[in-house]
């Protein structure tokens, strides 16, 4: 047997979770459920990004501990992927001691082979992006895109990690793992942002401006910066179990450059571990036009939608209306059209119908088939060409494809059992008409 190990991107937990939050859960799920069926021994890991400068000044504002805040946050996205049916295999938090003292580990090897070093940072600091920028991010005009809101300057004494270093490492890599990030599109913007040269990473923060974090091993009076901490969750959770690296690291498209595409594979490069077998990059969830944000404040509450459809059409419309790695909009009409045209007059009306004539038909067994005729074989044809074609599309994460010919399926299996009238034939006595019956009731189970 297989082994697939697959993760998420792990939720910064300093606001409540939306439906972007639920679709990379639910897709991963999917994902994780599929290779399952398909014989794989699967370990899928989700989890909470639990330190930070948001989450230290989200807590203040409640007036609580840190700890106490993440315990509470971190509660509210686990019961919604529990209400949700995700069946991961194992939930990490980065507060967890066995992810601190990976961390610690990773940063002390790379501190005494000479990575990190010690500099003074003058520039730019975007708060709700945890991160330092250069003049290159701003726009035309010379502002700062809204993407990271309040940018403040700093001078400050602060460690540093020698990315740039491996640059020429990491596009080489790419380029002989031309399949390392899907879309495939996705794999040529990296190698874009790779043609300018990259800055060294600075990897701490000094505790007089962010206690809350994992100290560094080497120096007791900075903490990790977010990303090198939150990153190494997807090594740390299974550093006893063998099964690094990953098949597939499932992130936003927002999170690929330069988190998960740059800083990820050379801090492991660096390490002397190898690098996630893949990035799957999924898109976002738009409403009118702009990304769902809790910063932004544009934002779907998916148990809302759980709560009055139940989860089994959430978790349907998800898959089906967003094709991976692309945009989707997002419009209750939307979802009221497929849940009404595909779940219930489809897929709910062709289920009813069965379920009653086998009944009334069949005393509720399904019985043996004839051979049919025409009808029937078109049909049967259609079944195999469906299956065939489901698993393929499955194999290339083109889910909502294979539920789009699902559907096509449903609706003929529909169409054969108008043509067929099982009702008409239940009241002839014609032996021929009761052979077609049991013909038409196995057929439409």
């Amino acid at each position: 047997m297989r082994s697939f190990y697959i993760t998420t991107a792990i939720d910064y937990v300093n606001g409540p979770p939306h439906l972007g939050h639920a679709y990379e859960k639910v897709l991963t799920d999917v994902i994780a459920r599929f290779r399952r069926q398909m014989g794989d021994r699967v370990h899928f890991l989700t989890g909470a990004d639990e330190h930070g400068q948001k989450v230290q000044a989200s807590a203040r504002k409640r007036g609580v501990p840190a700890q106490q805040f993440v315990d509470e946050s971190t509660a509210e996205f686990r019961a919604l992927y529990d209400r949700l049916n995700v069946s991961y295999d194992d939930f990490i938090r980065t507060t967890e001691p066995r992810h601190k003292q990976v961390v610690r580990d990773i940063l002390q090897r790379l501190h005494d082979q000479g990575e990190i070093y010690q500099d003074e940072y003058r520039g730019f600091y975007s708060t709700r992006q945890e991160q330092f920028l250069q003049e290159k991010d701003r726009l035309p005009d010379g502002s700062w895109p809204e993407i990271f809101g309040e940018v403040t300057q700093i001078v400050e004494q602060n460690y540093f990690f020698r990315l740039r270093k491996y640059q020429d490492w990491l596009v080489e890599h790419l380029g002989a793992h031309e399949d390392f990030i899907f879309p495939r599109y996705r794999h040529k913007q990296v190698l874009e942002f790779l043609k300018e040269p990259l800055n060294d990473l600075c990897i701490s923060r000094p505790k007089e401006r962010l206690e809350w974090g994992i100290p560094l091993p080497f120096d007791e009076a900075y903490v990790t910066y977010v990303w090198f901490d939150a990153l190494l969750n997807y090594y740390s959770a299974v550093v006893d179990r063998g099964l690094w690296p990953a098949d597939w690291n499932l992130i936003g498209k927002d999170i690929l450059v330069p988190p998960h595409a740059v800083y990820w594979p050379i801090m492991l490069h660096a390490a002397g571990l190898p690098p996630p077998k893949g990035l799957l990059v999924h898109g976002w969830w738009l409403q009118s036009g702009a990304k769902m944000s809790k910063s932004a404040g544009v934002a779907v509450d998916p148990l809302g939608l759980v709560d009055q459809f139940g989860v089994d059409a959430f978790r349907y419309f998800l898959i089906r209306e967003m094709n991976v790695g692309q945009d989707s909009e997002f419009t209750t009409e939307q979802f009221l059209v497929r849940y009404n045209s595909e779940l219930a007059n489809n897929f709910g009306n062709l289920v009813n119908r069965a379920l009653h004539m086998t009944t009334r038909y069949a005393a509720g067994a399904v019985p043996a088939a004839g051979a049919g005729d025409k009808l029937e074989t078109d049909l049967r044809t259609l079944w195999n060409r469906t299956r065939d074609e489901f698993v393929e599309l499955c194999e290339g994460f083109q889910f909502h494809t294979a539920l789009e010919r699902t559907m096509v399926f449903l609706t003929e299996t529909n169409a054969y059992v108008e043509q067929r009238a099982p009702w008409k034939l239940a009241k002839s006595t014609d032996p021929a008409d009761q052979d077609t019956l049991r013909t038409a009731l196995a057929t439409m189970t």
